[in-house]
């Protein structure tokens, strides 16, 4: 084919089907991880955590998005959504800052998802004070406490279920998260506590 080409003058024609964002590569490396380098937690509020996962609903998936402080394990809030974007992060980082009041320092620290490094994310970190830390790229286990109990609810609850609605996953949710998991499920970092009692003796 390209001999006959060549020997009839004819080129074939390149056609671009994607675009580049300009400086999206740049903006996606950048923000470091200051958790390596920074001591374990020793009380609430001073580290924490958030990422996302897929839960299938029929044949459509749903995005939950989760919260979690990372010295009691405790999950401090999660959203359910339809699209993965800034604008689903921003409202459960805002009821979760207002929830908990911390202190200026804390590190909130995420993987390099867009939805998370979004300018209106950071804004708002940067108003309340707030460091931001990201994985590095390529590894995936700098946030390992939000994998681990991702986990922990696939292998709990949801493998080997159907969800036929958004409500009955939201309700399964629920009850997994804030019936058992917070208030009953009995995890080995904090000495075999749930994170609502650990939480409740560290005051």
């Amino acid at each position: 084919m390209a001999r006959l080409m060549r020997e009839s003058g004819l080129k074939g024609r390149v056609v671009t089907v994607t675009r580049r964002t300009p400086n999206l590569r740049r903006f996606q490396q950048a923000g470091e991880n200051l958790r390596l380098n920074a001591p374990a937690p020793q009380k609430c509020d001073e580290q924490w955590v958030a990422d996302l996962t897929y839960i299938k609903v029929n044949k459509r998936y749903q995005y939950l998005i989760t919260i979690m402080d990372v010295y009691s394990r405790k999950i401090l809030g999660w959203s359910l959504c339809v699209t993965r974007t800034a604008d689903d992060v921003l409202p459960l980082l805002r009821r979760v800052i207002r929830k908990r009041k911390p202190r200026p320092g804390l590190i909130f620290h995420t993987d390099r998802g867009i939805e998370f490094i979004a300018n209106v994310v950071q804004s708002e970190l940067k108003k309340h004070g707030l460091e931001r830390s990201h994985n590095r790229i390529g590894h995936c286990t700098d946030n390992a406490h939000m994998e681990s109990f991702y986990h922990s609810l696939k292998g709990e609850m949801v493998r080997g279920r159907k969800f036929n609605s958004t409500g009955e996953l939201r309700s399964a949710l629920s009850s997994y998260i804030d019936g058992f998991y917070n208030r009953s499920r009995l995890h080995s970092g904090i000495g075999y506590t749930n994170p609502i009692d650990y939480e409740a003796r560290a005051a």
